[in-house]
């Protein structure tokens, strides 16, 4: 984990945005800086179709964890 300065008037959105959206700052900063990461790896898509993408692959990382004690026993 590291340290990531922004600005104030950046610092003053995500505020605003976290609070309307429910998200600690830092969970805001990260959903931001993850929706923009894909943008630039997939800017054919849409904000619908980009967090698609991260809920599918939510979905299997939680799955990959829950068989993790499955694949121990057997």
């Amino acid at each position: 984990m590291g340290l990531v300065k922004i600005s104030e008037p950046m610092h003053a959105n995500v505020r605003v945005a976290s609070g309307a959206l429910n998200r600690s700052i830092n969970a805001q900063a990260e959903h931001w800086l993850r929706i923009g990461m894909m943008c630039e790896l997939h800017p054919e898509l849409k904000y619908g179709e980009l967090c698609r993408l991260l809920i599918q692959d939510e979905i299997q990382a939680e799955a990959q964890v829950i068989a993790l004690p499955q694949r121990a026993r057997a």
